[in-house]
Formats: structure tokens, C-alpha cells, sequence
């Protein structure tokens, strides 16, 4: 693996110094200390000339299929949620304005093209004794995926029954039995984690954080249900990829930034993470350049403690990245003193509707993903050879 110093890298990109940095920061390009200057970075030397690739001619058709399963062009078409104009849109809506006023019930009513949806308390009872909350989840599904029937070829009608169901169990398995019947999701949020205070910041974030276009959770769940698997297997499938450092667990990253900043001060971690060749987890983002709306829209409505406020500052001005919506969702719910596990909770409850949404989706497609690999091992025989030959 090939490591060089950011003059090589500038040279190759034909770029700022700041533009090198913005794509460490948004995991296009790996970095790592130099060993012999720890002060200093190297960065790789493939994710180098991959991106300067891109911005000289025509790229070709195996360089395009790559690079879109890298934050790059669509792989598949969907009408549910994208990203346009630096604003995340639901069927045509725009999520933000929707969170002023909608509930996460609407918010899946409009996903899945249904009407009058209401989550009840669940009905099956987690017996999973010292068990995180997602493993709970988890085995809630894993009890039901070789039990329901599969999900080739059935109509909305029955699927959105079926999902309804699915979500009621999980919800139970991460918030415990619901204290009233038929509560929104929101308030049964802040009735379980004695947060009253709350209620309206959990509200506004189930609704942004109900869908975000074909993201890598959602990707699994589409894979899964395209093989006609039941929906319980497709939602196993996006909970399990939800719950990588990478994606949902990005969040325990953040809490890890806040205490490396109570230790050592603000201004000096977030220039120790930089120096190292560290991405600043909570910043940035590939689909908004100018910022994620998702996070704005939530920290312009709730102030966060003093920590968190100095590292959103420093964050900005050492970066000039803007908070995402991991960072956002982190320090709102430790301002609000919420369990440790909630932020993922919140993700995983309020994204099980988007998993959903592109389950039917996928599954009126009638069609299996399933794409090529481009081989990059040992040399195979060009046919033009005695196969005979190989067999000896």
C-alpha cells in the first residue's frame, strides 16, 4: 500500500491544500500520520490518483460502475427520498419543512404510499436477559425470519400490515412495553426515558432521519428483499449494517471527539485529531458541500451544553466543515441527558421506516440486484487455450 506526502498529493489532485483536507474529512481519501513526523500526514496514493482520475476526461464504463458505489453516480432508480439542491426531499417534499409540524406516522404514511399509520405497543416479548438494545432488536427479527412468508410477489396491502408489525416489535424490543396505547412514536420516546423536555426534538428527528436515499443500510435492505426474503430479513439485514462505525455507530465516535476535548481541551484535541490524519467525526458531509439541513434545522432549534457548542465552533473554523446529523443528534441527546444508547435508537427506529419504504419499492421491481465484480486476481486462462491442459 503506497503512502505520500501532501505535496505529492496537491501535485497529482491540481488542487488547494483545503480541498485535500475537505475530502480526508469526507472519507474519499485515506490519511494516516508519517511515522517519521507525526505532525505531518500521508495520504493514499490509489484514493489520490482515483480522484484526480475523475476529474480528467472521460471516465470509463468499468471506472463509472466502481466509483458509483463510492458516494458517486445512481446505481439503481428509486422514488423515494434524494438529495437535490442541498436539500433532503421526501417524494418530492422537502424533510425539513416536513419536521416543523409532521410526526414519524406521517412521515411512513408518505414513504409508503399509505394511509392512517399508527404504531401499536408489539407483540412479541424480548427474553434476551444483559442484552444491548440492538441485539434485542435483532433477535426479535432473527425469531421471525424463517417464520414469515416471503416477500416475492405480494401486494402493498399485505405488506404494509406485515411492516406495521415488524416496526411494533422492534419498538418494543428498544423502548420497552409502550406506557399508553397508540402514542406517537415521539412521545412514547420521552415517556420511556423520563424526558418530557425532549419531546420535540425527538419528534423533528424521527422525521429527518426517516430516509436519506440509497445509503448503505438501505442498499442491504433492497439486496435482501430482492432476493424475495421475508421483510423481517430485509429489515435484520439494514439494522445489522446500521450498526458499523461507519454509518450509525459513526455516532460513538462523536462522544469519543467530546471526551477527548473534556481531557485535553477543546482547541487542542480537534488540532491533535487533524495532525494525525483523522477525518473530525460529526463533520462534513459528501451530499452537502454547504452543510446537512437535517443538522442545521435541529441545532437552530436546540441550544447544546458548553462542550459541545466550543467543538461545534472549533470544529468549523479548523475544518471549515459544517456539523452533520450525526453530531447533531449526539450532543442534542447528551445536552438532554438521554440514555447512552438513544441516538442510535432514535436512527434505527426512524430509518426502519425508510428501510421499508424502499423494501416495497424493490420488491414491485420484481428484480434481483446483483452486481459484477471487477476481478482484480491471478490471471485467468483467455479461452483460447486446451482447457484439457489445465485440468493435469
Amino acid at each position: 500500500m503506497s503512502w505520500i506526502p501532501a505535496r505529492a498529493a496537491l501535485a497529482l489532485l491540481g488542487v488547494q491544500p483545503q480541498t485535500l483536507y475537505a475530502n480526508v474529512s469526507r472519507g474519499r481519501i485515506r490519511a494516516r500520520p508519517d511515522p517519521r513526523d507525526p505532525r505531518r500526514s500521508l495520504y493514499h496514493r490509489a484514493d489520490i490518483e482515483r480522484l484526480a482520475g475523475r476529474r480528467t476526461g472521460r471516465r470509463s464504463a468499468a471506472a463509472v460502475a466502481q466509483q458509483a458505489m463510492e458516494w458517486g453516480d445512481p446505481v439503481l432508480t428509486s422514488g423515494i427520498s434524494t438529495v437535490e439542491h442541498g436539500r433532503l426531499w421526501y417524494r418530492g417534499c422537502d424533510a425539513v419543512e416536513l419536521s416543523e409540524t409532521w410526526i414519524l406516522e406521517q412521515a411512513a404514511g408518505l414513504l409508503w404510499n399509505a394511509q392512517g399509520i399508527v404504531f401499536g405497543p408489539g407483540r412479541r416479548q424480548v427474553r434476551v436477559r444483559n442484552a444491548s438494545l440492538l441485539s434485542k432488536a435483532l433477535s426479535v427479527l432473527a425469531a421471525r425470519v424463517d417464520v414469515d412468508p416471503p416477500s416475492r410477489g405480494r401486494a402493498l396491502q399485505v405488506l404494509v400490515p406485515e411492516a406495521i408489525r415488524l416496526l411494533e416489535d422492534i419498538m418494543a424490543a428498544m423502548l420497552g412495553p409502550a406506557p399508553e396505547a397508540d402514542i406517537p412514536v415521539h412521545r412514547r420516546m420521552a415517556l420511556c426515558w423520563q424526558a418530557p423536555r425532549a419531546q420535540d426534538f425527538l419528534r423533528r428527528a424521527l422525521v429527518l432521519m426517516a430516509d436519506h436515499e440509497l445509503n448503505a443500510s438501505t442498499f442491504a435492505t433492497r439486496v435482501a428483499v430482492s432476493t424475495g426474503t421475508s421483510l423481517a430479513a430485509g429489515l435484520m439485514a439494514g439494522l445489522a449494517t446500521l450498526a458499523g462505525p461507519l454509518h450509525g455507530g459513526s455516532t460513538l465516535s462523536v462522544r469519543e471527539l467530546r471526551a477527548a476535548a473534556q481531557r485535553g481541551g477543546v482547541a487542542t484535541s480537534l488540532r491533535e485529531y487533524r495532525a494525525r490524519g483523522y477525518a473530525l467525526p460529526g463533520f462534513g458531509h459528501p451530499l452537502y458541500p454547504n452543510g446537512d439541513p437535517r443538522a442545521a434545522a435541529l441545532l437552530a432549534r436546540f441550544k447544546v451544553d458548553k462542550v459541545y457548542a466550543a467543538l461545534c465552533d472549533e470544529g468549523i473554523a479548523l475544518t471549515g466543515e459544517q456539523p452533520n446529523i450525526d453530531f447533531a443528534l449526539v450532543s442534542i441527546c447528551d445536552t438532554y441527558k438521554l440514555p447512552s444508547e438513544a441516538p442510535f435508537v432514535i436512527f434505527a427506529l426512524a430509518r426502519s421506516v425508510g428501510w421499508m419504504a424502499h423494501a416495497f419499492e424493490q420488491i414491485e421491481t420484481g428484480r434481483l440486484i446483483r452486481p459484477r465484480a471487477r476481478y482484480t486476481g491471478a490471471a485467468v486462462p483467455d479461452g483460447r487455450r486446451d482447457q484439457t491442459s489445465l485440468v493435469r
